[in-house]
């Protein structure tokens, strides 16, 4: 009678034991509605957030772009020169490519009594159009006969935004491409921070073609503008103003320190030394008057 009853007793243990394995085991994908598997990957998600994934590029965080309005334009050409400062230019291809390159340098250009600028005292041409009509035109025009150079129109009477340098983003390999198709055959590959690192260079790079005269940055489906998704403005302390580049021949407005350029930036086009050297000077200046 009693080898019956711890026989009973072992085979109730056993069942339980059996039990109790099959609950401790991990969830099972082949289950009917998969909710064990998904309970996992949402435990996961939790507590790994896709904000803290530290190998994606600080560039293409989660963050949706954001196209800048037509409003975003509408700024004198000196501020307007600045806000572009960190902004992202894309440029989208025929094979639906998206090309990215931060703004990293401009040059404001005023029109009226700006010597310097192609509108200089009003004047008019069908070159020179775009730089009168309203604030966001793509204003494309030709140098040396081979080479094309990208501004943007803003408020004032023929003023317009020259886009001097700009940092590749993504794209890189079909940038490198697009300039070697421009180039000598034989010559050396272009480090990531040549490729966009002048006027020229950077409509080579992003292919802008002179067909882009007079559109709008703001609408247009080729060719637009972005917020930079890391943050929303440069901080001041981070601008660099010095004078423009190849206006030597304009008098006292070869001297106006219309070019602004981020402080630092390995792809700027031509680093003026004295101007950042009197900003660090300025800038400690107005440091010791706060602590004062």
């Amino acid at each position: 009678m009693v080898w019956g009853k711890n026989i009973a007793l072992c085979f109730v243990i056993f069942i339980m034991t059996t039990r109790k394995r099959k609950n401790l085991s991990l969830p099972q994908s082949e289950s009917a509605d998969g909710e064990p598997l998904k309970r996992l990957i949402q435990s996961q998600s939790d507590t790994n957030p896709v904000g803290h994934h530290h190998h994606l590029s600080p560039y293409f965080s989660m963050k949706d772009p954001v196209r800048l309005s037509d409003s975003f334009f509408h700024q004198s050409c000196v501020d307007l020169a600045k806000a572009f400062l960190g902004k992202v230019l894309v440029r989208k291809l025929t094979d639906g490519t998206e090309l990215r390159a931060r703004v990293v340098e401009t040059e404001a250009y005023l029109g009226g009594e700006d010597k310097a600028s192609h509108s200089a005292g009003g004047k008019r041409t069908e070159r020179n159009t775009a730089m009168f009509m309203k604030p966001g035109t793509i204003y494309v025009y030709p140098i040396y006969g081979i080479y094309l150079c990208m501004n943007i129109s803003s408020q004032g009477e023929g003023a317009a935004v020259l886009l001097r340098s700009l940092e590749p983003l993504s794209g890189h390999d079909v940038m490198r491409g697009l300039r070697a198709a421009k180039r000598k055959a034989g010559a050396k590959t272009l480090k990531d921070k040549e490729l966009c690192n002048g006027p020229s260079k950077l409509c080579q790079a992003l292919d802008v073609q002179r067909c882009f005269d007079r559109r709008d940055l703001a609408t247009d489906t080729e060719v637009w503008l972005e917020k930079d998704p890391e943050r929303e403005t440069v901080p001041a302390g981070e601008v660099v103003s010095a004078h423009r580049i190849g206006v030597e021949s304009h008098g006292e407005w070869a001297t106006k320190p219309l070019r602004f350029y981020l402080r630092g930036h390995p792809c700027v086009s031509v680093l003026n030394r004295d101007a950042e050297r009197q900003m660090h000077s300025q800038s400690s200046t107005d440091s010791q008057k706060t602590v004062s």
